[in-house]
């Protein structure tokens, strides 16, 4: 399990999210959890192929699309689909050099996809919230 010092580092050093699952939807938490973000001065970026644009801001279909670095793959899925995602980032990683961090949202949980994930060097945070971990050691 990451704890708080290290939740606390990531929020510090990196600026770079590509949320996976950002919702149009204003009242999905995959939507007011990256604007809250967006809110406190990180870029986020959405990746969901059902959409073009999500609060003026080019959404991909997939990880592999996303032309910046990203320091934070924020996962909005079902848990069934954290394998494919971790693999997705991997081969990102492999490819780019640049996700840091995995970030599946409370109620998200693989551990076999966590297992992968610390394999390769990423750190692996699950089920747990980004607003209300952020809302507990930052602030608002």
């Amino acid at each position: 399990m990451v704890g708080d010092d290290e939740i606390r580092r990531i929020f510090e050093t990196y600026k770079t999210i590509a949320t996976i699952g950002f919702s149009k939807d204003p009242a999905k938490p995959s939507h007011y959890v990256p604007k809250f973000l967006i809110e406190r001065g990180y870029e986020v970026i959405p990746v969901n192929p059902t959409v073009n644009e999500i609060l003026g801001r080019r959404s991909y279909s997939k990880l592999s699309e996303v032309p910046l670095n990203i320091d934070i793959v924020q996962v909005f899925r079902p848990s069934p689909e954290l394998r494919g995602i971790v693999n997705e980032a991997i081969s990102r990683r492999r490819e780019r050099g640049d996700v840091k961090v995995i970030w599946a949202q409370e109620g998200i949980r693989d551990d076999e996809a966590a297992k992968e994930a610390k394999e390769v060097g990423f750190t692996f945070i699950q089920d747990r919230c980004m607003y209300k971990e952020y809302v507990r050691l930052i602030g608002v």
